[in-house]
C-alpha cells in the first residue's frame, strides 16, 4: 500500500519502492526514478538521501550534461568509492580490471557516448589487438555497469544500463570425480594420512573452497558440537600498483553468506582430533597455508591414485553432486556451500551423473510396467 505525500509503495514482490524525479538531458525533461529496499523505513532514508543531494547540487548550479563529463572521470570516482567502502580485495580486483583494460579503452570517451552500440565496438575493435576471452569481456561489462550506475546519481542523470551480450559459448559442464574415482581416492587419502590427505578429505566431506581450507583454524571447529565455522579466507592479491606482484591476504569470506557453518560427521571430526595441536592455523600451522602448496601436493595424491590430473575445485563440485544424489535438499546444500541463492547451486554445482539420470529412467520404466500389469 502506498504512503501518500511521500511516493513510497509497497510492491508485489514484497519489496517496498520509492520514487523522485531527476532531469534527463538526454530526454529534456523530468523523469522518475526509483530506490528499493526491504522496509518502509529503509527506502525512506534511501529517498531522503537522495532528494538532499538534488537539492545540494541544485543549489550549487550542478545541471551536469552527460556530454561534458568524461567517463574515466567517473570511473575513477567509483573506484574511489570502492576503495573506501568494500573488501580490500574487491578493490584489487576491480582496479586490475580497470587499469588493464576498462581505461585504455575508454579513456577519451564522455559518459554520453557509453551506448551498447559503442562500447561493443570499441570492444571489438581491442579485440583484433589483443584476445579478450568472454570472462575478461564479462568482467569489463561488470565494471562499466557499476560505473554508469554511480555516474548517474552522481551527477543526477538518467543513463540507460548496459546489456551484457549473450557469450558465444556455451558453460561447459564442470566435472565431478566418478564413484569410482572417488573409491580410490579415498583409498590413498586413509592410507598413511597426513595433513594434506586430511586437507582433501575435509574438502570431500564439506565442499570448503580452497581459500577458506587454507585459512581454517582450530578454534573454527566447535568439537562438542561437531561443526565447523567458516570465517575467513585467503587469496593471492596483486598488490596495488603492480600487476605482477602479489601476495597472500587473509581476509573474510567471499560474501556474507559464505560466513556459515557446516555439520561435521563422527568419523572426520575422530580424524580432526588425531591432528590436533597447539598451532593456530589447522594446515598452515602459524600461518594460513599457501594455496599454491595445498594445490601441488593434491597433484601429489592424484598421482599416488592413478588418477588423471584435474584441479583442485573438483572436490567441492564432487561434493556437491554427491549431496543432491543422495537425497539433499537443495536449500541445506546451498547454504552449506554458502552461496547467495540456490539457482547457483542448481546450475553450477549440481551435475547428476548417467548412472543416477539412469536410475529415475529404470524407476520411471517399472512404474510404467506396473500400470500396465493392473490394467492387464
Amino acid at each position: 500500500m502506498a504512503r501518500h505525500g511521500e511516493n513510497i509503495r509497497k510492491r508485489k514482490d514484497g519489496r517496498w519502492e520509492g520514487r523522485y524525479s531527476v532531469y534527463s538531458a538526454e530526454k529534456g525533461k523530468q523523469v522518475y526514478c526509483s530506490v528499493y529496499g526491504r522496509t518502509y523505513e529503509d527506502v525512506r532514508e534511501k529517498l531522503t538521501t537522495k532528494k538532499n543531494l538534488l537539492k545540494g547540487q541544485s543549489e550549487k548550479g550542478e545541471n551536469h550534461d552527460a556530454g561534458d563529463i568524461a567517463f574515466i572521470e567517473a570511473a575513477q570516482g567509483w573506484l574511489a568509492q570502492v576503495q573506501e567502502k568494500r573488501k580490500h580485495s574487491t578493490y584489487i580486483k576491480y582496479n586490475l580490471i580497470y587499469q588493464k583494460y576498462v581505461e585504455k579503452i575508454f579513456k577519451d570517451a564522455a559518459l554520453s557516448q557509453m551506448t551498447d552500440s559503442f562500447v561493443k565496438e570499441r570492444l571489438s575493435r581491442e579485440k583484433r589487438s589483443e584476445i579478450l576471452s568472454d570472462s575478461v569481456q564479462k568482467s569489463i561489462y561488470g565494471v562499466l555497469k557499476q560505473v554508469l550506475k554511480y555516474a548517474s546519481v552522481r551527477y543526477c542523470l538518467t543513463i540507460a544500463p548496459l546489456q551484457i551480450p549473450d557469450s558465444r559459448t556455451r558453460n561447459k559442464p564442470v566435472n565431478v570425480l566418478s564413484k569410482g574415482e572417488q573409491k580410490q581416492l579415498i583409498a590413498i587419502l586413509y592410507h598413511k594420512m597426513n595433513l594434506f590427505k586430511l586437507a582433501v578429505l575435509l574438502v570431500l566431506f564439506t565442499g570448503l573452497r580452497l581459500g577458506e581450507l587454507c585459512a581454517l583454524k582450530w578454534t573454527d571447529i566447535d568439537f562438542e558440537n561437531k561443526i565447523l565455522g567458516v570465517n575467513r579466507t585467503v587469496q593471492r592479491l596483486y598488490t596495488e600498483g603492480h600487476r605482477t606482484k602479489t601476495i597472500l591476504m587473509e581476509t573474510p569470506p567471499k560474501s556474507e553468506h559464505s560466513v556459515r557453518e557446516i555439520p561435521l560427521s563422527s568419523a572426520l571430526l575422530e580424524l580432526l582430533v588425531k591432528f590436533r595441536n597447539s598451532k593456530e592455523y589447522i594446515f598452515g600451522g602459524d600461518k594460513p597455508m599457501e594455496p599454491r602448496t595445498m594445490q601441488y601436493h593434491f597433484k601429489k595424491i592424484l598421482k599416488e591414485a592413478v588418477l588423471a590430473d584435474t584441479n583442485f575445485h573438483i572436490l567441492r563440485h564432487t561434493f556437491s553432486t554427491n549431496c543432491i544424489e543422495d537425497g539433499m535438499d537443495v536449500k541445506s546444500l546451498s547454504e552449506m556451500l554458502g552461496h547467495s541463492d540456490v539457482q547457483i547451486t542448481l546450475n553450477r554445482y549440481v551435475h547428476p551423473s548417467m548412472d543416477t539420470k539412469r536410475r529415475y529412467m529404470d524407476s520411471l520404466s517399472a512404474f510404467y510396467g506396473q500400470i500396465y500389469g493392473q490394467v492387464g
